[in-house]
């Protein structure tokens, strides 16, 4: 089971060493495609599109646009961090290069196919609940 092991056990039966340096490799590109990337901002703000142009009052002027400098600076931010030099020698996957060679995650490589859906599912649905509140609204 477990035992108390001692410092000075540990210090003996220890072999200490100094730590690898390895140089960090920085990699700030995505891996996908930049269409890709625009369609996901495209969806968001499709949906404070229909929003605001169904539910256009003046009090929503300001949240809408609030919500959209968020979705901006939420997806504009991490377009320049791909973009920083010289440490990132990386770009964003050609769509034909992603077609061909698909996405490593951290569970393994992502057909192009199963990886489009899996980064557009949420925008879509949020885009489509957009369009059926406001279809909703409409008919109420």
């Amino acid at each position: 089971m477990s035992k108390r092991i001692t410092q000075e056990v540990v210090l003996e039966r220890a072999r200490i060493v100094e730590a690898p340096r390895t140089p960090t490799k920085v990699d700030r590109s995505f891996e996908l495609p930049r269409a890709l990337y625009g369609a996901t901002v495209g969806a968001y703000l499709g949906f404070l599109g229909v929003t605001a142009l169904a539910f256009s009052t003046p009090g929503l002027i300001i949240p809408m646009v609030i919500f959209t400098f968020f979705i901006v600076a939420g997806f504009g931010l991490p377009t320049i961090w791909t973009r920083m030099r010289p440490d990132n020698d990386k770009s964003a996957k050609s769509w034909t290069r992603f077609a061909s060679e698909g996405i490593m995650t951290h569970t393994g490589r992502l057909a192009a196919k199963d990886a489009t859906i899996q980064v557009l599912i949420l925008p879509v649905l949020v885009l489509l609940w957009g369009f059926a509140v406001v279809t909703i609204a409409a008919t109420v």
